[in-house]
C-alpha cells in the first residue's frame, strides 16, 4: 500500500471513530473471533463494541480474551441444548445469549419465549419485554438474556422451570436518523463509500469506483421497501453475505418454502416471512424449482405490487425480494450463446412477465472472488447500527429525487420507469441519506440504475417477444436538454450497429466488392470553426476517400439549394471511417457523406440502428449498390433495424431474404438531399 493511500486510510479511522464513536468497530477483530465462534456477525460487534472500542493493543487483547470468554460461558451451542438446561438448573441463574421467539398461546392466555440453541419453547417471559421490544413476536431477536430455574407447583396451566429475569437485545437501543445525517456530512462522497464498503468487512483501497457501487447495489433491498434485485455470477464472490451476517431484519432462505410461509397461512391466520422481515433472499434461485408453482405465482404478483391475495383476503407486505444463483458459463458465452437469465431455473427463466419485475440485474461477473487480500484491517459501521440506519431510511420516500436534475427517455415505459427510480433512490439513502446529492452524484446513480435495468430488458429482447424491443434507455438533462444513452457493457462487443441514437455527425455504412465481401464502417465527421475544408483520416483511403471527396465536392456545390451555405463556409469538417469488420473492404462511401455532414451541421443525430448505402457522382446521380442481400445480412446480424437504400435497388430489394426482410425497414431516396432528410427522420 502506497503511504498516501495508508495515511488517508489512518484518517478515515480517526475520523470514523471520533464522529461515530462507539457505533464503530475494527473488523478484523471480528474475523479474528469469528473463526473459532459461529455465531451472527451484529452479536460479535456488539460484544467488540462493548470490551474492544480502543486503540490501545494491551486493552484490545485484554477486551479479545473477555469476548472469548463470554461466548465460551455464554454462548449455547445447538447440540449442547441439554447441558445448557442441566447448568442452570443446578446453578439456579445464568446468563445466556441466544435467539428468541416470543409467542402467545390463547389456550393459556399467555406468552412463552422460545430459546433456541438453549433447546427450550417454553420459558416464561415477563409481558414488559414483549411490549418493549416487538420484534420478539415477529422472527425473534438476539438477545442477552439472564435465566431462573424455579419450578412453580402451584401454577396452572403449561408448566415450566424456566423463567427470564432480564433481557438485553443485542442491537441498537435507540437510534436517530438526524444524528446519522448529521454526522454523514463530515466525510467526502467517496470516504462515505469507503466507510460503507468497511462496514461490510471488505478493503476499498484496491477497489475502482464502479465495483464499490455495485457492492453497495446489494445493500438496496435493505434499505429500499419492495425493491427486486436478481444478482448471477460465479461462485464465491459473497452473494449473499449481506443477507446472512450484516442485518437481524432480513432473511436468508435455503432449501425450498411454501405459499403459507412466505406470504400467509390461512390455517393459523399468520402473515408469512414478506409481512415479517425487510428483505426476503433467496439463497440459490434454482431452489425455486422445488417450490410448489402457487410460489412462483404468488412472488410474481408480489414483486409487481407488494400485494398477493390468499383466501378472500388481499394483503400486502413491504419486504424486498432478492434472487441469488450461480453461473456456470462465462458472460461471454452467455451472451454470445442464449442469454443472461440461463441460470434461472425452468420455472421462471422463460416467465417474461416475472422477469419483467425485476427492478436491477447486478453483474456478479464484474466482482472478484472473496480472498484474503480483500477483507479489511480498518474501522467499519457495527453492523448493527448500520441495519438500523438502513432500516429507517426504508420508512422515507427518495423515488422524486431523480427530478431535480434529471428526466428519462422515451423507451422507458411505466415498469422501467418504477425500476429506475427505485434504485436511484436505494442508492441515494446508502450514499445522500439525507438527500443532498449535487447534480454529477445523481447522473452517476442514475446512470447506474438505467444499466440494471436496460440488462433486464436487453435480454428479454433477446428471448424474442417485440413488446420489449425498445431497450435505448436515456437519461435527459433538464437544463440543457442534452440526451445520454446509457448501455450494459457485456453487450459492447456483439452488436457492432448501436441501438442507441450516435452522436450527431455520425454514420453507419457498408459495402460489398466483388467476391461478395461485406466491409462495415462508421463514418463520423467532426466540426470546427473554419473555411469549409476537409480532412480525412482513418481506413478511409484509395476508393473510399475518392467517394468521400466527390461527394464533399458535391456539398459546396449545391450548399445552397440544401440550405447549408453560411455553415458549410465557416465550418472546417474531419471525417474519419472506422472499419467495424478489420477486413479492408472498398467502401464507395459518398452517400454516407452526405448524411454525416447534413448530420453535423444540423447538431442532430441520424436515425437509430440506420445503414446508409449508395455512392454518388459530382454532379448527384445516385449509384445504386452492387447487391443488397450481403450488406443487409451483415447489417442485420449486428443490429441493425433500418437501412436508407437507393431507388434503384428496390427491384433488388426482392431478392433480400424473407428473414432479413422482417428485421430491416428499408428507406428509400432518389437524390442525396432526401436521403439526408430521411436518414434524420425529417421528410
Amino acid at each position: 500500500m502506497a503511504l498516501g493511500t495508508e495515511k488517508t486510510t489512518t484518517d478515515l479511522d480517526q475520523k470514523a471513530s471520533a464522529v461515530f464513536a462507539g457505533k464503530v468497530v475494527r473488523k478484523d477483530l471480528v474475523r479474528k473471533v469469528k473463526v473459532g465462534a459461529n455465531v451472527p456477525v451484529f452479536v460479535l460487534e456488539y460484544l467488540l463494541g462493548k470490551y474492544c472500542a480502543t486503540d490501545d493493543p494491551q486493552a484490545i487483547e485484554a477486551g479479545l480474551r473477555v469476548v472469548n470468554s463470554t461466548l465460551a460461558e455464554n454462548f449455547v451451542r445447538p447440540d449442547e441444548a441439554n447441558k445448557a438446561q442441566s447448568f442452570v438448573r443446578e446453578k439456579g441463574t445464568h446468563s445466556l445469549i441466544d435467539k428468541v421467539k416470543v409467542r402467545y398461546l390463547s389456550d393459556d392466555d399467555k406468552y412463552w419465549a422460545e430459546l433456541v440453541n438453549f433447546g427450550h419453547r417454553f420459558v416464561h417471559i415477563p409481558d414488559q419485554y414483549v411490549r418493549q421490544f416487538d420484534r420478539l413476536l415477529m422472527g425473534g431477536v438476539w438477545a442477552q438474556v439472564k435465566l431462573r430455574h424455579q419450578y412453580d407447583d402451584s401454577a396452572s396451566g403449561k408448566k415450566s422451570p424456566f423463567r427470564i429475569e432480564e433481557l438485553q437485545p443485542i442491537q441498537v437501543a435507540t437510534f436517530s436518523l438526524d444524528d446519522y445525517r448529521s454526522a454523514r456530512a463530515a466525510f467526502s462522497t467517496e470516504e462515505w463509500i469507503d466507510l460503507l464498503i468497511r462496514s461490510v468487512g471488505l478493503e476499498p483501497t484496491g477497489f475502482d469506483h464502479r465495483l464499490k457501487l455495485l457492492l453497495l447495489t446489494r445493500l438496496l433491498p435493505l434499505c429500499e421497501p419492495n425493491f427486486n434485485l436478481v444478482e448471477l455470477g460465479p461462485r464465491g464472490t459473497g452473494k449473499s453475505y449481506a443477507y446472512q451476517e450484516l442485518s437481524p431484519y432480513v432473511i436468508l432462505l435455503t432449501g425450498g418454502t411454501t405459499v403459507a410461509n412466505l406470504f400467509y397461512n390461512m390455517a393459523t391466520n399468520r402473515m408469512g416471512l414478506v409481512g415479517l422481515w425487510d428483505a426476503v433472499a433467496f439463497d440459490e434461485v434454482a431452489d425455486l424449482q422445488k417450490m410448489p408453482k402457487e410460489v412462483v405465482t404468488t412472488l410474481k404478483t408480489y414483486c409487481e405490487s407488494g400485494s398477493f391475495a390468499r383466501g378472500k383476503e388481499s394483503l400486502t407486505g413491504h419486504a424486498s425480494i432478492a434472487l441469488f444463483g450461480n453461473t456456470n458459463q462465462p458472460v461471454e458465452v452467455m451472451v454470445r450463446s442464449s442469454h443472461l437469465f440461463v441460470p434461472l431455473p425452468d420455472a421462471i427463466r422463460e416467465d417474461l412477465a416475472f422477469l419483467d419485475r425485476l427492478h436491477f440485474y447486478l453483474p456478479g461477473w464484474e466482482i472478484p472472488k472473496m480472498r484474503v487480500e480483500f477483507f479489511t484491517d480498518h474501522y467499519g459501521f457495527v453492523v448493527d447500527y448500520l441495519a438500523e440506519a438502513l432500516r429507517e431510511l426504508r420508512r422515507h420516500n427518495f423515488t422524486e429525487l431523480l427530478d431535480r436534475h434529471y428526466a428519462l427517455g422515451a423507451h422507458l415505459n411505466a415498469r422501467d420507469v418504477k425500476a429506475v427510480r427505485k434504485t436511484v433512490a436505494g442508492l441515494a439513502k446508502l450514499i445522500y441519506p439525507s438527500g443532498d446529492v449535487t447534480k454529477e452524484g445523481l447522473g452517476e446513480i442514475a446512470e447506474l440504475a438505467l444499466e440494471g435495468r436496460r440488462r433486464v430488458k436487453e435480454q428479454l429482447k433477446k428471448m424474442g417477444s417485440f413488446e420489449y424491443h425498445q431497450t435505448s434507455f436515456s437519461l435527459i438533462d433538464a437544463e440543457t436538454r442534452e440526451e445520454k444513452y446509457v448501455g450494459v457493457p457485456e453487450e459492447g462487443g456483439r452488436n457492432l450497429i448501436s441501438a442507441d441514437p450516435l452522436a450527431p455527425g455520425s454514420v453507419y455504412t457498408a459495402a460489398v466488392d466483388s467476391e461478395g465481401k461485406v466491409g462495415l464502417y462508421r463514418l463520423e465527421v467532426g466540426c470546427s470553426p473554419g473555411t469549409g475544408k476537409l480532412k480525412i483520416s482513418g481506413a478511409a483511403d484509395g476508393e473510399m476517400k475518392e467517394a468521400i471527396q466527390r461527394a464533399f465536392a458535391y456539398l459546396r456545390g449545391h450548399k445552397v439549394e440544401m440550405g447549408i451555405a453560411q455553415a458549410l463556409d465557416t465550418t472546417d469538417f474531419h471525417a474519419e471511417a472506422i472499419d467495424l469488420l478489420g477486413n479492408y473492404v472498398p467502401c464507395d462511401a459518398g452517400v454516407a457523406l452526405v448524411v454525416a455532414v447534413y448530420s453535423a451541421l444540423k447538431k442532430q443525430p441520424v436515425l437509430p440502428a440506420l445503414l446508409v448505402l449508395g455512392d454518388l457522382s459530382i454532379q448527384g446521380n445516385i449509384k445504386p449498390t452492387h447487391s443488397l442481400a450481403e450488406p443487409l445480412r451483415i447489417a442485420m446480424d449486428n443490429a441493425a433495424r433500418r437501412a436508407l437504400i437507393p431507388l434503384e435497388n428496390k427491384r433488388h430489394f426482392l431478392e433480400v431474404p424473407a428473414d432479413i426482410v422482417e428485421r430491416v425497414d428499408p428507406i428509400f431516396f432518389g437524390d442525396p438531399m432526401t436521403a439526408a432528410l430521411k436518414a434524420l427522420g425529417m421528410n
